[in-house]
């Protein structure tokens, strides 16, 4: 096959399953851990691939949230958002719906009005000085219970922020049922914000079921268990609604054996529109170009295919029509003129 990397690096992206503490970059987070030093994340940014080596999704967790508790200010969580859009920006991507956790930060001190005007900043100084359209979708973090989604849910329908378009769901799946946060996702509905919540990511298709029927997905984070039910595959297909995949999270995270294992090919040939996604970008020792290149060899996509995928998400994001569109016609505009070479 064709070596896609050089025309993955410049194809114009979205990204629609990225967390925002997690896409700390090494160096990011080595200068946070340096500023607080009674925390036992390495300062050396070469320790940190080892610091990021799981051993299971419950390690992960452990180690995300020793992350989570470097961002302690609001200068702290301005740096992580405009750092992160700047390596968006290397990649090429235009667009990125980041998934945003308040409640841990509100929780570890943070004033919650000072959270949300440093995110803030950070979104208009992005598209002002990088080009990258940042959008927020804030989710309740599973395994703190419904306090969180409490929580969660007076932040994004009360306080709610310019850039808030969704709310979901994520931390571990195991003994977080879904149903239970039905009360809050009805809530961000009727304030006209879109669900999204992670499922089926550790745990069976049931999950999945779950947060289509109590919560009313729109979009699934990850669903990869979809492929062990059929009628779930072709509910998803029948209805256009989309599973965020991230492969390299998923084996990182031992969801899934390896690559060659990922049912990414399996939703694809049931007619699922599949986005493709980062997750936690540098835990997992990738980015999204990493990802698309991944998917390019499962899928055994050329230029084109891959083009389509970039496509994919832009019609699976929340972007305004005229947005889409723009985006849209970039990636044609660029794909025509690659293969015109």
């Amino acid at each position: 096959m064709t070596d896609l990397h050089p025309f993955i690096a410049g194809l114009p992206k979205a990204e629609l399953h990225v967390h925002h503490v997690g896409s700390a970059s090494p160096r990011i987070v080595a200068e946070l851990a340096a500023h607080h030093p009674d925390s036992k994340v390495p300062t050396d940014p070469e320790a940190l691939a080892d610091y990021f080596t799981f051993t299971d999704f419950a390690h992960f967790v452990e180690v995300y949230l020793s992350v989570v508790d470097l961002i302690r200010t609001p200068e702290d969580v301005r740096l992580l958002t405009f750092e992160v859009a700047r390596d968006m920006a290397r990649q090429n991507i235009r667009y990125a719906e980041l998934t945003v956790t308040p409640f841990s930060s509100t929780r570890r001190g943070i004033e919650e009005k000072a959270f949300l005007a440093a995110i803030e900043d950070a979104r208009l100084a992005a598209e002002r000085e990088l080009g990258v359209v940042l959008r927020w979708c804030f989710d309740i973090p599973g395994e703190a219970g419904l306090e969180a989604a409490a929580e969660t849910a007076r932040l994004a329908v009360d306080l709610r922020p310019e850039g808030l378009v969704s709310f979901g769901l994520g931390g571990p799946e195991i003994g977080v049922a879904r149903p239970q946060f039905k009360p809050y996702f009805d809530r961000a509905i009727a304030a006209g914000l879109h669900s999204v919540p992670h499922a089926g990511e550790t745990t069976g298709p049931q999950t999945v079921w779950d947060a289509l029927r109590e919560l009313r997905a729109e979009r699934i984070g990850h669903g990869t268990s979809s492929v062990q039910d059929p009628a779930l595959l072709a509910h998803l297909a029948e209805h256009r609604i989309p599973l965020e995949v991230c492969p390299t999270s998923n084996i990182a995270t031992r969801a899934v054996a390896d690559l060659d294992a990922h049912p990414i090919r399996e939703m694809v040939a049931a007619g699922v529109l599949v986005t493709v996604n980062s997750d936690d970008p540098p835990m997992f020792g990738t980015d999204l170009n990493s990802e698309y290149a991944v998917a390019a060899r499962l899928l055994e996509l050329d230029e084109r295919g891959v083009a389509g995928l970039a496509k994919n998400a832009v019609e699976a994001s929340f972007l305004d029509p005229a947005g889409k569109a723009r985006i849209s016609g970039e990636i044609d505009a660029y794909t025509d003129a690659w293969l015109a070479r």
